[in-house]
């Protein structure tokens, strides 16, 4: 295993010749089901892996490592769901039986929670055992896995890097290899950012292709949608089509087969700068373009698009954000129980609730024009089948750039000015996925995002299963490019 940095590259990976070797999550559970390996092999690989690489990339919040050992040797060969035995994880802000939900902070009780969530039940019976809960940051409202106590989640692809956030802990390790795939959540870019960041797929499906956890559904716009991070495509297909058959939602078109690629000829835009942030730098505008032409060698028409949203998206959007951590600061024991404590809370969380306090006449109307933002995006959608965007608007910043510690508006500021693309499938219900189709010259990953019409997860997938076939995504065991150090 690679275990230890070296000053020149700082990567990290557990990628070993063991039971897990290097195979995603569809591999792995064939190689369980046919015997070759057994689920105790797999779980006590992943429990190895984390074992070496945790003290380099500090991902794993809560451990579950006996419990999963337990769920391993029940498991019968001819048992459980398409990803039977498979190692996973669960983001820190879901309700996992026997573990404590503490989203990232110091101030819930540390309790193990009585019960699994509505969500959870659904990903376990899918087979995956977890291994564990992962880090985020508090409340996930930042999109780098970094605390005001120090704490922070290293990019196993250059430890000095942000992991990306809020699912920053399953996103470095389902790249480090620890495991093939892993939960993660998305309430304004969550799942994809961590994606791009650490050269994963990250697939943010449509609002309600899973079961709403209970915190999402009680909210006053429902902008969370959970699902998973992964290294292929077909994991992203096989966990879907899996879920699926756990319970399938009544509301959205069914899943179509996930099993091929498209194969029928697509319009889709191209946007590179967002209306609502600094230009996109050269890095990323490079790889969205390079992944553009690769769409069009396809055969599919590839355009110019232009995103008309709303000129208050952006503000609407912040004030809902801050309205959520005002709902946190002021009714904390009442969502997560006796024990919570608010002089814990993080500035983050402070200064978007002071916001909160400031814009609470414009934040009812804010609510509303959030709500009616699926209408705005169909109408942007017609004529089209998918459009093509970066994920952020810069490369993954080096730790600190995003620090909850700094004052607020310094720190809030750069949020904004690095998240000028994804907050609008949050609000609207649309999904979306990054695709890990580029790099730096120095070997760091960048991501692409997909995004398609409400409900046609089947499409945004299929395209991305062709995109990987003509695409070869970097890998984190690839040699480290040389660049120049300096003296």
């Amino acid at each position: 295993m690679s275990s230890q940095p070296t000053p020149a590259s700082a990567r990290v990976h557990a990628f070993t010749d063991d039971a897990l070797g290097s195979d995603d999550a569809t591999g792995i559970a064939a190689r369980i089901r046919s015997g070759e390996i057994s689920a105790v092999e797999a779980i006590e690989a992943a429990i190895a892996r984390s074992e070496v690489v945790e003290e380099h990339l500090t991902a794993l919040e809560h451990r579950d490592f006996d419990r999963a050992r337990t769920r391993a040797r029940a498991l019968k060969p001819d048992e459980g769901g398409a990803l039977a035995g498979v190692p996973s994880a669960f983001k820190d802000n879901v309700r996992v039986a026997g573990l404590p939900m503490t989203e990232g902070s110091p101030a819930p009780s540390r309790r193990p929670v009585p019960k699994n969530g509505r969500v959870v039940d659904q990903i376990l019976k899918t087979g995956v055992i977890p291994i564990g809960t992962t880090r985020m940051p508090e409340f996930g409202w930042t999109p780098t896995t970094e605390r005001a106590d120090g704490t922070v989640v290293h990019n196993p692809w250059h430890t000095d890097y942000s992991a990306g956030g809020s699912s920053g802990g399953s996103a470095a390790y389902v790249a480090a290899g620890v495991l093939p795939i892993a939960h993660g959540n998305d309430g304004g870019g969550s799942i994809r950012i961590p994606a791009a960041a650490c050269g994963l797929i990250g697939h943010k499906p449509s609002r309600g292709r899973l079961r709403l956890n209970e915190a999402a559904a009680a909210m006053p716009v429902r902008v969370v949608s959970d699902g998973v991070l992964t290294r292929s495509v077909r994991d992203v297909a096989t966990f879907y089509t899996a879920a699926d058959q756990v319970w399938s939602p009544s509301k959205l078109p069914k899943l179509g087969p996930l099993d091929r690629p498209i194969d029928r000829t697509l319009r889709i835009g191209l946007l590179v700068d967002s209306p609502m942030a600094p230009p996109t730098d050269t890095d990323t505008r490079r790889v969205v373009e390079e992944l553009a032409r690769t769409l069009a060698d396809l055969g599919h028409t590839v355009e110019p698009f232009e995103l008309s949203f709303p000129d208050q998206f952006k503000d609407d959007f912040v004030d809902y954000w801050s309205l959520l951590a005002s709902l946190v600061q002021r009714a904390g024991p009442a969502m997560f129980g006796k024990g919570f404590d608010r002089d814990k809370l993080d500035p983050t969380t402070r200064g978007l609730a002071a916001r909160a306090s400031r814009r609470m006449p414009q934040i009812p109307q804010a609510i509303r024009r959030l709500r009616a933002s699926g209408k705005v995006y169909d109408d942007l959608m017609q004529g089209w089948d998918l459009f093509l965007s970066p994920v952020l608007v810069h490369t993954t910043p080096r730790l600190g750039w995003l620090n909850p510690s700094a004052p607020f508006e310094e720190s809030f500021a750069r949020v904004l000015d690095y998240v000028g693309f994804t907050p609008l499938h949050n609000a609207s219900g649309a999904p979306a996925i990054s695709l890990p189709t580029g790099q730096t010259t120095d070997g760091r990953p960048i991501g692409a995002m997909l995004s398609a019409a409400r409900g046609d997860d089947t499409l945004l997938i299929r395209t991305a299963l062709q995109v990987e076939a003509a695409v070869r995504f970097p890998q984190i065991t690839d040699p480290v490019p040389a660049v120049e150090q300096p003296l």
